[in-house]
């Protein structure tokens, strides 16, 4: 069973900073994870994606920003397109061609916003109709925090109890005009290394080998709630402390990993070292920190703050340049032609 070669559609999604991190799946396969999260989806970064099914392709092509993709990058994409295939009981092949306006692989979710994005232009070109939840659920297949770039603003993920992971999905707790004085200062480290292990394996490898996990996950409850009521009271001084204290938290765990994991550079431990130096200085949680699985740092300051945390940030050496990103839009179809 085939369909027309001119069902194409293209999707746009921004990634997200997780400020609970999700770090290991109670199941792969499904893309269950232990703990739930929480996450501020991101304005100026974003990835569109265009999927065009082609009946008379041999097998799935991709490019990512002009580049032709293979090995493991094409196999994830073909596996994740299979699923949709199966819903479809269509075999069509698909064209995907996808593009970053900021760099991948060093710890900025473009996963997140990829799969996001391919999770919406691969069924709106193939003609089914998801609700957010069921494309939230979808996106999660291919990454786990994909299941909330498809929502703007505050984020959280249900890590849910059922084993089909049918409760499992994203849903938004603040909208993206909650909080507009709250900025994400992206300090992108000059000479960030590549990944060496997908995400998706290094923590397999903490759940297995990390003496610490087990605390974390037990402490990872109550610091989600702690967070959701500063972010419905606009309170960063509960919350900053809060950030900082979770991305020690998953920095632990990570490093307690064997062999150890260790995303930093010298520049991104300089940049947690002079937040901290800043908060001290000033009587007050002015900034927090916080990252992902890279080198890269956000740090979040209220409007009136911001000169006050980039005039500490240039101090450090070895920082590319600072972005300044705000809450941002969920994922949304660009263009649609469905046959």
């Amino acid at each position: 069973m085939g369909r027309k070669s001119d069902s194409v559609a293209s999707f746009e999604a921004s990634p997200n900073i997780a400020l609970v991190k999700y770090w290991g799946m109670r199941d792969v396969a499904l893309g269950l994870p232990y703990n739930s999260s929480l996450s501020l989806t991101l304005n100026r970064f974003r990835t569109q994606t265009t999927v065009r099914w082609e009946p008379e392709l041999l097998e799935d092509e991709l490019s990512i920003n002009g580049e032709a993709a293979h090995g493991s990058a094409l196999a994830s994409i073909t596996t994740f397109l299979d699923r949709i295939r199966s819903r479809t009981h269509d075999s069509s092949r698909a064209i995907v061609r996808s593009r970053n306006n900021f760099p991948i692989a060093s710890g900025l979710a473009s996963s997140a916003s990829g799969f996001a994005a391919l999770a919406g232009a691969a069924t709106l070109a193939a003609g089914l109709k998801l609700s957010v939840r069921e494309l939230s659920a979808l996106a999660r297949l291919g990454s786990g925090s994909a299941s909330r770039s498809i929502f703007g603003g505050f984020v959280e993920w249900r890590r849910g109890v059922r084993p089909d992971g049918r409760d499992c999905y994203a849903h938004p707790v603040e909208g993206v005009r909650s909080w507009s004085t709250l900025v994400d200062l992206v300090a992108i480290v000059r000479d960030a290394p590549v990944k060496s292990a997908r995400s998706a394996e290094a923590m397999q490898r903490t759940v297995a080998t990390s003496p610490y996990y087990a605390e974390r996950l037990r402490e990872v409850p109550a610091r989600i709630a702690s967070m959701r009521r500063a972010i419905h009271r606009r309170d960063s001084e509960t919350l900053f402390p809060l950030i900082m204290e979770e991305c020690d938290s998953f920095r632990r765990a990570c490093e307690t990993t064997a062999p150890s994991l260790d995303y930093l550079t010298a520049t991104s431990r300089a940049i947690l070292g002079a937040v901290h130096t800043l908060n001290a200085t000033s009587g007050r949680p002015v900034a927090a920190y916080t990252h992902d699985a890279g080198a890269h740092v956000h740090v979040f300051a209220l409007q009136n703050d911001v000169k006050l945390v980039r005039r500490s940030l240039r101090a450090v050496r070895g920082i590319d340049r600072v972005w300044a990103l705000r809450a941002g839009p969920g994922a949304h179809p660009i263009a649609a032609r469905v046959r």
